[in-house]
């Protein structure tokens, strides 16, 4: 008796392994992408300071690839898990299976925070510091055929209201413009940013129960292509997350997907992403 005790006390302790890896229920899931630098470029720099405090305390994804070369193709990644198209100027609109689809489906809220929009609901191309192929969300036929869903296109200045208010939805996609998300300015303008602007968001009373925070650059150095895109920095910030962690885990955009849909309790349908591993962190 106590031996077929012992083996179901251990087969109980192995089992729960995986559940201690999950991804755990969130109401507050945000992304926000950074550009076009390599791994080597963002960690260790003291040009980003903030970014690197960070990746110290919480966890740092140190095997994590992008997909592909140029921008659009990853933005898709992280949202359809598919590339979709690699011509940053496409102005289609994308009908596959997408997070904001899923997110609907499971019955959570979205919003598309995008720095220097020009208005609520805009679809339009490029303008001024706004490049339309960084929010990925402003393409896909859920959000473009519904009046509704347009509404959730905003300008980031709602980020801080919505924070205030404790009004943020379940899942925030955040934009920063090509000067704020290091594109075409500084990395030390872009970590100026994510402390002014994203900072507040970790000592949120909602988001410090149960949120979770992807900070991640979209593609490496041109001159990288390992495994599509290559070598990038993300970090996964969060109560729920571990800290002081190096996951050497090789993640790349479609494992953000599906770590996303199943924070929200969705059901990671779109493209790569039920195959992808989801980030292990937590």
């Amino acid at each position: 008796m106590f031996l077929k005790g012992f083996r179901l006390l251990v087969l109980l302790g192995l089992s729960s392994v995986p559940l201690l890896a999950a991804v755990p229920p969130s109401n507050h899931v945000v992304i926000v992408v950074e550009e076009n630098h390599s791994y080597s470029s963002v960690i260790n720099n003291s040009s980003m300071p903030y970014l690197n405090s960070l990746a110290k305390n919480y966890s740092l994804l140190t095997n994590y690839y992008a997909n592909t070369h140029p921008s659009i193709g990853n933005y898709f990644e992280m949202t359809t898990g598919q590339i979709i198209t690699n011509n940053d100027g496409y102005m289609g609109t994308v009908n596959v299976d997408n997070v904001v689809r899923e997110v609907m489906l499971a019955g959570k809220t979205w919003k598309s925070y995008a720095d220097s929009l020009p208005y609520v609901g805009y679809i339009g191309g490029d303008t001024g510091n706004y490049l339309r192929h960084h929010n990925p969300l402003s393409y896909f036929s859920d959000v473009v055929n519904s009046s509704t869903e347009r509404q959730r296109l905003v300008p980031f200045t709602q980020f801080s209201k919505d924070l205030a208010n404790n009004a943020l939805p379940t899942f925030s996609f955040v934009v920063p413009n090509m000067i704020h998300d290091a594109h075409s300015g500084s990395l030390s303008t872009a970590d100026s940013w994510l402390k002014t602007n994203i900072g507040p968001l970790l000592n949120n009373p909602g988001f410090k129960q149960d949120g979770i925070l992807i900070i991640v650059f979209d593609e490496s150095s041109s001159s990288d292509t390992t495994h599509g895109g290559g070598h990038v920095a993300a970090l996964v910030i969060g109560p729920k997350v571990k800290r002081g962690y190096k996951s050497t885990t090789l993640f790349q955009h479609q494992s953000l997907l599906k770590t996303v849909i199943n924070a929200f309790g969705g059901n990671p349908d779109p493209g790569a992403a039920p195959a992808a591993p989801a980030f292990n962190v937590f």
